[in-house]
C-alpha cells in the first residue's frame, strides 16, 4: 500500500473563504429579519449550500426557494471574493501541492463549494494544472458528511481509497472522509471553529507536516 492521490477539500484547506461565505450569510440571514445563532451556523461548516437554506426554510418557515437565496448569496460571495484583500491561498498550501505534482500524486479537488466557486478559486490562484480533477458537492445527491463525494473522488483518481488521503478541516468533511475508509488529514484552520478532529488520523496545523517524507509512515 502506498500513497498516490490525495483528495483535497477546497474552502479552510486551499482557501479561507469560509470568512467571505460568513459574511455573505450573515449579509443575508439580516436581509431576512433571521436570528442563526452561532452554533447552528457552526454546524453548517463544510455543508453545501442547498443543505444550508433548505436547514434554515424549514426552520424558520422562510417563503423563500432554497433557489432565490442562494442567487442573492452568491452575489455576496462574489462581491467579497473579487474585493476582499486579506483574500489569499492558505499558508504553505500551494507548496505543498507543487510538492505533491512534483512526485506525482494524483490530485482531486473534492469540495461542497459549487463547481462555479471552484472554479473561480482555480483561476485566481492558477490551480487549474495540478489537479487531474474536481469534484463539486453541491452537483451530487448527498452532502458531506455523505461519503459520496470522496468515494467519487477515490474512483476519478483510478485508486482504491487505501491508495488515498484525504485534506479536510471540518467535522462534517472528516466524518465524510471517515465513512469512506479514507485515511483523513485534518487541517486545523484558523477560521473553522469548534470543529471536531477526533475521527482524522493525523491532525496538522502546519502543511509541511503533510509532506511525502512525513506521512510515508502510514502508507
Amino acid at each position: 500500500m502506498s500513497l498516490k492521490a490525495v483528495l483535497f477539500d477546497m474552502d479552510g484547506v486551499i482557501v479561507d473563504t469560509e470568512p467571505l461565505h460568513r459574511k455573505a450569510y450573515f449579509k443575508i440571514f439580516n436581509d431576512l429579519g433571521i436570528d442563526v445563532p452561532e452554533d447552528l451556523y457552526t454546524s453548517f461548516t463544510g455543508a453545501s449550500t442547498k443543505r444550508v437554506f433548505e436547514t434554515l426554510i424549514a426552520q424558520f418557515n422562510l417563503s423563500q426557494t432554497y433557489e432565490d437565496l442562494a442567487t442573492i448569496k452568491r452575489n455576496y460571495f462574489k462581491d467579497y471574493f473579487y474585493n476582499d484583500e486579506k483574500f489569499d491561498l492558505i499558508p504553505g498550501v500551494k507548496d505543498l501541492i507543487q510538492h505533491y505534482y512534483e512526485n506525482g500524486i494524483t490530485l482531486i479537488l473534492a469540495s461542497s463549494a459549487t463547481m462555479n466557486t471552484i472554479n473561480m478559486v482555480f483561476e485566481k490562484f492558477e490551480l487549474e494544472k495540478y489537479f487531474n480533477g474536481k469534484i463539486s458537492g453541491a452537483e451530487l445527491k448527498e452532502s458531506k458528511p455523505h461519503p459520496e463525494v470522496f468515494l467519487l473522488a477515490a474512483e476519478m483518481a483510478g485508486e482504491p481509497v487505501e491508495n488515498c488521503m484525504v485534506i479536510e478541516d471540518s467535522t462534517n468533511g472528516i466524518l465524510a472522509s471517515h465513512r469512506a475508509n479514507i485515511f483523513c488529514a485534518a487541517y486545523r484552520s484558523p477560521n473553522s471553529k469548534n470543529q471536531d478532529y477526533t475521527l482524522a488520523n493525523i491532525v496538522v496545523s502546519d502543511y509541511e507536516e503533510l509532506e511525502l517524507d512525513k506521512i510515508s509512515k502510514y502508507f
